[in-house]
């Protein structure tokens, strides 16, 4: 998005935001796949294979979700503080201009 339509919408930032989560939810997915894909593998070999990508869709989601606290966009551990940012994000979505 336009970095002038952003400021003036007060989208400024959040679309960096929702980026993230929906990584970071993709991301979870990806974990989630692997890892039942891992326990239906049907011989040694992929299931190793798809073990080592596993442990690289965790990496991926640790980095993700350590980019994500850092810049203030998610509070895994602090349920209000998460609840209040998404209230928050909700707001300014309904508050945007219609075209």
């Amino acid at each position: 998005m336009n970095p002038i339509i952003e400021t003036l919408t007060g989208m400024d930032g959040l679309s960096d935001q929702v980026v993230a989560m929906d990584l970071l939810i993709s991301a979870k997915s990806g974990v989630r796949n692997y890892a039942m894909a891992a326990t239906e593998a049907g011989t040694p070999e992929i299931k190793e294979m798809l073990t080592r990508h596993l442990v690289e869709a965790l990496d991926m989601h640790e980095q993700i979700s350590a980019y994500m606290v850092e810049k203030g966009w998610y509070h895994a551990w602090d349920t209000n503080e998460q609840i209040s940012l998404d209230l928050n994000n909700i707001n300014t979505a309904l508050n945007l201009p219609t075209l």
